[in-house]
């Protein structure tokens, strides 16, 4: 059992829903004050203090309670980095920079499917922020005890070690003790300040009973899912094949007409040459006869004329 009892109070509140926290906190409250037991009443007063996670600092909770390994190499990883800064070795650093951006990304998308499993959609913010809490954790020594902890309020920042958003970084825990802070304010404690001390106690990483049911269901569901996109893809594929088909058939079809009309056209082109030829000499012809038959009027006049004159 945790030596301060409002760790055992916290380590169940804070892997609950954060719709479910609140509500919760104060029912707990509520029930050890009314329990009249030695030290009950502040025990009471110290559990209604505990904070509602922000929904970030929520997930990075699910992930320590759910997935402690995952988190722990995490944290290796970040201590490599540290240790190979310190002895400035640029290689080791290059090459565990990236692997601490594969590993903070793949774990953030694994935290994002838990919250999912538990029936919390997370959103491409709160995923951005889980992500820069585990990036601050392998900066930064006290960040990741505070992610570690399992008791997070809110979400850390670093930029190197040392350098650690809250400035106070016991303000991100619900219980400083647990990230191994000295708390400032303990009712009854002698006084205390924002260092670090020993290592606080371990937290209970607090098992899925359905973990692997809940993994074959999700495995299921993506199965389902992408079965589902593949038979529309190949829906749409079909369509869009047959619409091909169907447009290289009628192109062949307009081709062929046109074709056609080209030889039709072809042949009235001939055909009007032709007539343009006969017209021209039909033209030639009429005028030789209309010529001849001047010709006739006149000789017709003439004979006429000489028969008149006889008498």
């Amino acid at each position: 059992m945790p030596a301060d009892p409002v760790l055992a109070e916290a380590d169940a509140l804070y892997g609950l829903l954060p719709g479910d926290f609140t509500a919760a906190r104060d029912a707990r409250a509520k029930e050890l004050k009314a329990s009249g037991e030695d030290g009950a009443a502040e025990l009471s007063a110290r559990v209604k203090k505990l904070r509602k996670p922000s929904v970030a600092a929520w997930v990075l909770n699910l992930l320590v309670r759910r997935e402690a390994g995952q988190v722990d190499e995490v944290l290796a990883v970040g201590r490599a980095l540290r240790d190979a800064a310190s002895d400035l070795d640029a290689a080791a650093m290059r090459e565990l920079t990236t692997q601490r951006r594969q590993l903070t990304a793949a774990v953030t998308t694994r935290a994002r499917r838990l919250a999912r499993e538990s029936g919390h959609k997370v959103t491409e913010a709160v995923a951005d922020q889980v992500e820069g809490s585990l990036t601050a954790a392998m900066l930064d020594e006290s960040c990741a005890a505070l992610v570690r902890s399992g008791l997070l309020v809110t979400t850390v920042s670093a930029t190197g070690p040392g350098m650690t958003d809250p400035e106070d970084p016991a303000d991100a825990a619900a219980v400083p003790e647990a990230a191994g802070f000295l708390p400032r304010e303990v009712e009854g404690a002698g006084g205390g300040g924002d260092a670090a001390g020993p290592a606080g106690p371990a937290l209970r990483v607090v098992p899925d009973p359905d973990a692997e049911a809940k993994a074959r269901a999700a495995a299921q569901e993506a199965l389902d899912e992408a079965l589902e996109a593949l038979e529309q893809a190949r829906s749409a594929a079909g369509e869009a094949e047959e619409s091909v088909s169907a447009l290289e058939a009628r192109g062949l079809q307009l081709q062929a007409e046109i074709d056609e009309h080209r030889r039709a056209l072809a042949e009235l082109e001939e055909q009007a040459e032709q007539v343009d030829d006969d017209l021209e000499a039909a033209e030639d012809e009429r005028a030789d006869a209309r010529d001849a038959l001047h010709a006739a009027e006149r000789d017709h006049e003439a004979a006429r004329a000489a028969l008149d004159r006889l008498g």
